[in-house]
């Protein structure tokens, strides 16, 4: 994507759409939906929505990929007993959905099933079914973390907060 049309479309985002795509109530299903999800696996998910990146990020050639790097060392969400946290994050301006895994579960799954995710979710959003898109991706990760990092049984602290954050 050319440098112009993403600073562009990065102006063109903001708070009030964010908001209105990912309302309170949205926010307190996805936190349930994480939450209850984790108890299936040993893993641990964030969600993190970001309206639009700054112009002078998108100058300096920031993009939705390292963005989503950032985002997931900003969140800890590496610092997990297993190394197998997983950021599920949405950058509203650019229309894209990034999958940070860390290296404990992404051995485990190929970038083609992460993309495959994002893909869902992306085609959901397009017609405008934020709720029904993210909390079946949120599913999906569960699904794949489950499979390779099964609850044993034994009661778990939560280490990273359930709740998604918007940025």
């Amino acid at each position: 994507m050319a440098g112009l049309q993403r600073l562009l479309m990065n102006l063109g985002e903001g708070w009030f759409q964010m908001h209105r795509r990912f309302p309170a109530g949205l926010l307190d299903e996805i936190a349930t939906v994480v939450a209850a999800g984790e108890r299936r696996h040993l893993g641990e998910v964030r969600v993190a929505v970001e309206a639009r990146l700054s112009p002078l990020a998108v100058l300096a050639g920031l993009d939705a990929p390292a963005r989503a790097r950032q985002v997931f060392d900003h969140l800890h969400v590496w610092d997990t007993e297993h190394n197998n946290g997983v950021l599920i994050y949405v950058l509203l301006a650019e229309r894209r959905i990034e999958i940070v895994a860390d290296r404990g579960i992404a051995r485990h799954v190929s970038p083609g099933e992460w993309a495959a995710v994002c893909g869902h979710m992306r085609e959901a959003y397009a017609r405008g079914q934020w709720r029904e898109g993210s909390l079946r991706g949120i599913e999906a990760v569960h699904d794949l973390l489950e499979r390779h990092f099964p609850a044993d049984g034994t009661p778990r602290q939560d280490e990273l907060p359930d709740r998604p954050v918007l940025l």
